[in-house]
């Protein structure tokens, strides 16, 4: 099963928040995120547990304990639920095509690749701040959302494209953690066109991008969307099923 989408996207940038039991992770989730938001910024978060996230006592449960594969609720609120865990960069890809987020929090998720505050001693080398959360002032959290501001990254595709000026995606991003340079961006961060096979994300190169780009949005534009209400493109989504067998 292949699934193509075509959107306009943005610069969604990832930061995780880590650090050892009873530190104030949460605490300084919630301080991030607010002022992130009281800033104009679209916030998401995501929270790893090692335990499951207990439903039991609602209908959806009952659905998930009936034997559904998948439980999905919706109304005022709409979330999703599933046996197994999701690889965090699967998870990260749903949400940047649900919603055009410009941050994403993360709560855990202490081996990530991605730009990581400690709430204790932790430290590796995608570390850019310790804090003490129980001691931390309004102006000191301002600070910290500024220094996530400069040296956040999105998702990295390690294509190497050598678009933000650098040799490597690797050089790229050990520049953002040092904060050697805060404008450089990566051109492959929020890329405009995602291509799942049978769940797996697979990195296209900038030809192979925007060919399929253009040849999607050329053929949509022939056809008469305004009749169904579809007129902006914002998102365009192309599932090809794939049922012949393969010897």
């Amino acid at each position: 099963m292949f699934k193509i989408i075509v959107f306009k996207g943005v610069n969604m940038k990832i930061i995780a928040v880590v650090g050892t039991k009873n530190t104030g992770k949460t605490t300084l989730v919630t301080k991030i995120v607010r002022e992130l938001v009281e800033r104009g910024f679209e916030v998401g978060t995501i929270k790893y547990s090692h335990h499951s996230f207990d439903m039991s006592n609602r209908d959806t449960g009952k659905h998930k304990k009936a034997g559904a594969a998948i439980v999905a609720g919706t109304g005022k609120e709409t979330f999703f639920t599933m046996d197994g865990g999701m690889e965090l960069e699967n998870v990260l890809s749903m949400m940047e095509f649900i919603k055009n987020l410009d941050f994403v929090v993360l709560e855990g998720f202490k081996t990530s690749k991605y730009a990581k505050i400690s709430t204790s001693d932790f430290n590796d080398e995608f570390t850019i701040a310790n804090v003490n959360v129980f001691e931390m002032e309004s102006n000191e959290l301002k600070s910290l959302v500024d220094l996530i501001s400069e040296r956040s990254f999105g998702m990295i595709k390690y294509l190497n494209c050598k678009k933000c000026g650098f040799d490597s995606c690797n050089d790229f991003v050990n520049q953002k953690i040092k904060g050697s340079d805060g404008r450089i961006i990566c051109k492959s961060e929020s890329d405009e066109v995602l291509l799942k096979i049978d769940g797996q994300m697979i990195p296209l190169n900038p030809f192979v991008r925007s060919f399929v780009k253009e040849t999607i949005l050329g053929m949509v534009k022939s056809l008469k969307t305004d009749e169904f209400g579809a007129s902006d493109f914002e998102k365009i989504e192309l599932l090809i099923r794939d049922d012949h067998e393969r010897y």
